[in-house]
């Protein structure tokens, strides 16, 4: 296969040190267009080693990241029959997309303080640019965006989803959403014996609008008030152009 043979060319132009991670993608970059619906990378790879393949498990762990964000969770409460926001919490960073694939669960493969230094699983991730005091009322706004975030996949987590062969060779496919931000999207792979990362690879994922999205973001925001009054325009014409078509059909 391809991706199998552009493995072995990698791994012979790299030098020998230990366990190391040998990786490359489908594709590095993804442009946004009026007709996008998704996309699906290949991330695939290898282990470089020096020494006998130990005896111990050999797992992987794929991440893919959005630029991190603050975001706002609201909750709502029901008042006199009607459904509105009571409180609030701010985020101070969270992905608006997060994707984990693994070898296995998370919770057989990694120990808990790896994930911490690394910010690999998902509560992790949203907190690992920034120390949070985290309390049972932020713990609750926390948890309520990952379920929101979770139920729409733009926050995935699959274990037993990486194909592992003969312990040397990888691969993964993470599919992205079609309401993709603009940005690099940090990919990260890591290599774990023993519940502990031995060895760790990063790259990007370059994500961009283009042609007429392109257009209109810049437009929103290098000129908001000419994005304002166009946007005010269509709106008054789409209107107007149904009121012309009622008129027609009832006349």
């Amino acid at each position: 296969m391809l991706w199998r043979a552009l493995i072995l060319t990698l791994l012979s132009a790299l030098p020998l040190h230990g366990e190391e991670v040998v990786a490359g993608l489908s594709q590095a970059r993804v442009s946004i267009n009026t007709t996008f619906s998704g996309s699906e990378i290949l991330i695939f790879g290898a282990v470089k080693r020096e020494a006998p393949l130990p005896t111990t498990d050999l797992d992987v762990i794929v991440t893919v990241s959005s630029p991190l964000a603050p975001v706002t969770v609201r909750k709502k409460d029901r008042r006199l029959g009607i459904w509105v926001n009571t409180d609030s919490a701010q985020i101070d960073y969270a992905p608006s997309f997060y994707a984990v694939r693994a070898t296995k669960a998370l919770s057989e493969i990694l120990a808990p303080a790896q994930d911490f230094e690394y910010g690999i699983s998902i509560p992790r991730a949203i907190r690992a640019s920034r120390a949070q005091i985290v309390t049972p009322q932020s713990s609750e706004f926390l948890q309520a965006l990952i379920r929101i975030r979770s139920n729409e996949g733009a926050y995935q987590q699959a274990p037993n989803s990486i194909e592992l062969t003969e312990d040397t060779l990888f691969r993964a496919n993470i599919a992205l959403p079609a309401n993709l931000t603009e940005g690099d999207y940090k990919t990260r792979i890591f290599l774990l014996r023993n519940n502990q990362v031995i060895d760790a690879y990063e790259t990007t994922i370059d994500v961009r609008k283009v042609g007429l999205e392109r257009w209109i973001y810049n437009l929103a925001h290098q000129q908001p008030l000419l994005y304002g009054l166009l946007s005010l325009a269509l709106a008054i014409a789409a209107g107007w152009s149904a009121s012309a078509v009622f008129r027609l059909f009832r006349g």
